[in-house]
């Protein structure tokens, strides 16, 4: 199961992404299950009208995810759908992955008064919980550790990554960070 805030009709990077990572875990035989915006109620984002920010999905996630009963979940986005996801699989114990797609900080901080710090510091709460926090580049990975993240690996478009997705959900404790290179 992957879960967005990001998802059709936008269309970029981190669309595009999830698209492609749904397309090859389809070709390796597994059961993907997109949960996004579409399948709840919501409005558009004030400061960036394509994204679709769901309203109150809590107990909506909570069904979806014990309906779909996933080997693995991945939480591609912070938004509200993410949030909730977090929350659940927290709750229960319940081992799941997250990805960090842009520089969310720097954005808010474009629109709003918000220090880069606080960003950061929701961030790191965020992504910590899970096993790990995927990332495109080198670059953006060395960038959050400088930030105290943890827990981050880079993500390669192929079918390796898919197979230790499933293998790193399945596992009793999280992986070594050469199971990602």
């Amino acid at each position: 199961m992957i879960v967005t805030d990001a998802w059709f009709p936008q269309t970029n990077g981190v669309v595009r992404t999830l698209a492609q990572t749904a397309a090859w875990l389809g070709r390796f035989g597994h059961e993907v299950r997109m949960l996004t915006p579409r399948d709840f109620r919501s409005v558009r984002c004030p400061t960036y009208p394509e994204i679709r920010l769901s309203l109150l999905p809590g107990r909506g996630v909570a069904r979806a995810v014990s309906a779909f009963g996933p080997q693995c979940l991945h939480i591609a986005t912070e938004g509200p759908l993410g949030i909730a996801a977090r929350r659940y699989c927290v709750r229960r114990g319940m081992r799941f992955t997250t990805s960090y797609h842009t520089q969310f900080p720097q954005y808010l901080r474009a629109r709003f008064p918000i220090p880069l710090h606080l960003s950061y510091r929701a961030l790191r709460w965020f992504h910590g919980a899970g096993v790990r926090c995927m990332v495109s580049t080198p670059t953006v990975r060395r960038d959050l550790e400088s930030r105290g993240f943890k827990n981050i690996a880079t993500w390669r478009m192929c079918s390796h990554p898919v197979r230790r997705i499933s293998s790193i959900c399945r596992a009793r404790s999280p992986p070594t960070s050469d199971a990602w290179q």
